[in-house]
């Protein structure tokens, strides 16, 4: 656990509404001293603080970390303990390793032992960069914790974060093509507990695993299906399972209309279910048994029951992040959920048809959001 005593330096690179919190976090705790690089919204924050309105934490006004930086080469002045990358993992605008190149290189690699990384970022293999980056340097074997995060924030203005009642933080040390060790050796376990420690004291909800490979592999089912189908159909998910409104004074959309109904049953819903057995198939591959401490055939109808449950009611509005992106103009983390997958299961000669066309479709519709930042950039 961490050392009440000791105050650890702390680098957060991506100060978007996950880094916000998280920087709140890792201060409330008291082990920590946050310097946040802050780019796009350096000069909100600076003059005016984050305003935080969090069903958890609470509404906060004005709050900022210990230091803010414009860059992460303003930042190396010092050692850090760890260093937080909570950006999203878009390797094909920006690699991990290019965004952090002032820490990986001289002077600061030189006059400084490397941290600790942390990632805090969606995706399956968004280590991998990092990890030959830091093997390049000769130093030793890299220490690099992976994550699956569960959370509900927004940054809906450049200083103004919404959080919801929740952040859930299953973490875990990452190892290099390693997908089935399930113990932690005791330095493994060490680091583990300390970050653990201190994002517990902060007020997260950590959930510290020697697996955390599989763990990221079964939460990218969700998105390896619902993202993508209600990003290419522009609906979300309700327009699969919810049944029209039955009282005439309860209005909501979008729900299932009775016209074609029997279409979405089926075709649709036994397409999402075929998606899903492909992941079950790369997982038997990779080495994951059927078991649940591996991953469970049962995952495939318990994720469909699972999701039908939360989105058939009058109040489900939840917008996948991916479909928000398409919808902003924003980059797609279409490699880190898809393209890895399709990768993977060449590399092992399984087939997964319906995931590489998933994929290539997507990759069209990344190609014309990569179009369009291009030329309002040459403006």
């Amino acid at each position: 656990m961490a050392n009440e005593t000791e105050i650890k330096d702390i680098l957060l690179v991506g100060f978007g509404a996950v880094g916000a919190i998280f920087s709140l976090i890792l201060q409330r705790s008291g082990l920590a001293r946050v310097t946040a690089v802050a780019r796009s919204n350096f000069d909100a924050v600076n003059e005016h603080g984050l305003h935080f309105k969090s069903g958890k934490y609470g509404e906060v006004k004005g709050w900022k970390p210990y230091r803010l930086v414009r860059s992460v080469s303003e930042a190396t002045d010092c050692p850090y303990s760890y260093v937080f990358v909570t950006t999203k993992a878009v390797p094909e605008v920006l690699s991990t390793s290019t965004m952090l190149k002032p820490l990986l290189s001289s002077p600061y690699a030189d006059t400084y032992a490397q941290p600790t990384y942390f990632l805090l970022q969606n995706g399956l293999n968004v280590e991998v960069d990092l990890y030959q980056a830091l093997k390049g340097l000769g130093k030793g074997e890299p220490r690099i914790v992976s994550t699956a995060l569960w959370i509900g924030t927004n940054l809906v203005e450049a200083n103004v974060v919404e959080h919801g009642h929740f952040d859930r933080v299953t973490l875990g040390m990452y190892r290099y093509n390693d997908f089935t060790t399930k113990v932690n050796t005791p330095d493994e376990a060490a680091i583990a507990e300390d970050v653990g420690g201190i994002l517990r004291a902060g007020g997260s909800t950590i959930t510290i695993v020697p697996d955390i490979h599989r763990m990221k592999y079964t939460k990218n089912f969700w998105n390896v299906a619902f993202s993508t189908y209600t990003t290419l159909s522009g609906y979300t998910v309700p327009a699969f399972f919810r049944q029209p409104p039955s009282d005439p004074s309860v209005s909501y959309s979008p729900y299932v209309a009775p016209i074609t109904a029997n279409l979405i049953s089926e075709y649709t819903l036994p397409a999402i279910r075929s998606t899903l057995r492909e992941l079950v198939l790369l997982a038997r591959s990779i080495g994951y048994t059927d078991t649940e401490d591996g991953v469970p055939s049962s995952i495939v109808d318990r994720l469909i029951a699972d999701v039908r449950e939360l989105h058939i009611t009058p109040e489900s509005s939840h917008k996948p992040s991916m479909l928000l992106d398409v919808e902003k103009g924003q980059p797609i983390e279409v490699e880190v959920i898809l393209g890895e997958v399709v990768r993977m299961a060449r590399e092992r000669g399984i087939e997964v048809p319906r995931i590489e066309t998933l994929y290539a479709l997507l990759l069209v519709v990344q190609n014309q959001i990569l179009r369009k930042i291009s030329e309002n950039s040459d403006k």
